[in-house]
């Protein structure tokens, strides 16, 4: 991408002759805010003009730059003009080209942290999408995660780094970051992303938190209006598998388990899915109970997950060293005495039962307070 002798006033005169009387004002609205040293309104302008039907060509966006836009380039908002030349990569055909594009453009917008973010993510973008370079688009991921974590506020790159980021791991098959990225993106830009594609979001989303490594907080999603996307479609059943799982309700995973077996990953880790359901099961039983009844019993377990009794500790075991119950296995007697579950995102079924709970709690308190000035008389005197 030599850069020829820039002529702007030449550039823009011949722009103005096409006979389109729409694209001629078009280009003479350019002039005037470039000739007023407007630079603000004009940045504008071309972060809407670069999307117009006659300049979705890579000729015509790189003469664009290279005849105009690097000539105030440095005058404008640093992030500004990543918002224009994001739209110029995109029609650069030689992707390779595009990446040493976007490092020059890095180079000259370095004083805006955001603006440097922003090229990154957009490189990482190519070398995900078209130059298939899975090392280079990881090693900017990694570059960028503890950068963004430690600016203390959302910024406009936040979103579009958690997109990039999940497509990574969707496509390296790591569930778990992926799950964690898609959802952190729909905490940034859910207003921005296209109503037409949270269906199939909602629907990847909800398999990651089945199938992902240490995905315990189903109700994180379940209280996200994305899955609301899902009704009505052919995959509205996984709403319910999801709440299934979110409760550990056994009973209801084998029941659907001829419409979720349709899904070959699914299928193929229902040994997985079948320990993941029982330690969310394990779980809610703790929940459930008040702190004063949390001595479980190995039958009971064994019947509320459906497994048998001489499994039972097992998956005891494995919840404690998951860290999503604390307590103590009394062998002998056959219990396990919970003293802590793991936090999560509760559904309204959760919370409802939550209020009981606190409800039997207050009248314990109040009973106890009511006896104790009853029997005050009698604790002063002894």
């Amino acid at each position: 991408m030599a850069q020829p002798t820039v002529n702007v006033a030449g550039y823009l005169a011949n722009q103005k002759k096409t006979t389109n009387k729409e694209l001629a004002a078009e280009w003479a609205a350019l002039e005037d805010l470039y000739n007023e040293k407007l630079w603000n309104e004009l940045t504008i302008k071309l972060n809407k003009f670069v999307h117009h039907a006659s300049m979705q060509d890579e000729d015509a966006l790189l003469q664009l730059y290279q005849n105009f836009l690097q000539t105030f380039e440095m005058k404008i908002n640093p992030y500004g003009l990543v918002e224009i030349v994001e739209v110029i990569v995109e029609h650069i055909t030689d992707k390779k080209e595009a990446i040493e594009f976007l490092t020059k453009i890095k180079d000259k917008v370095k004083i805006c942290d955001e603006a440097v973010w922003y090229t990154q993510v957009l490189q990482g973008n190519i070398y995900l999408s078209s130059l298939n370079d899975l090392d280079a688009c990881k090693k900017i991921i990694e570059e960028l995660r503890d950068t963004l974590e430690d600016v203390g506020n959302v910024t406009p790159v936040h979103g579009k780094y958690y997109m990039l980021a999940s497509q990574y791991y969707r496509r390296v098959g790591k569930h778990s970051d992926y799950y964690r990225c898609g959802l952190q993106f729909l905490g940034c830009s859910i207003d921005d992303y296209p109503k037409d594609q949270w269906a199939q979001q909602a629907f990847c989303l909800g398999l990651a938190a089945l199938l992902g490594e240490g995905i315990y907080n189903i109700g994180e999603l379940l209280a996200h209006p994305i899955l609301a996307a899902l009704k009505g479609t052919e995959n509205e059943w996984l709403i319910e598998l999801l709440k299934a799982f979110n409760t550990g309700d056994l009973k209801k995973f084998n029941d659907m388990k001829p419409t979720w077996s349709k899904i070959p990953d699914l299928l193929a880790h229902e040994i997985k899915l079948r320990q993941k359901i029982s330690l969310l099961c394990l779980m809610e039983m703790t929940f459930k109970r008040s702190a004063t009844q949390r001595s479980i019993t190995f039958e009971d377990i064994a019947q509320e997950t459906q497994l048998p009794l001489k499994e039972v500790e097992l998956l005891i075991m494995k919840a404690l060293a998951l860290d999503l119950v604390k307590g103590e296995i009394d062998q002998v007697a056959g219990v396990v005495n919970m003293s802590w579950v793991l936090p999560r995102v509760l559904d309204r079924k959760q919370i409802a039962g939550m209020a009981t709970t606190l409800d039997n709690w207050m009248t314990s308190i109040n009973s106890m307070e009511k006896l104790m000035e009853s029997r005050a008389a009698e604790i002063l005197t002894n």
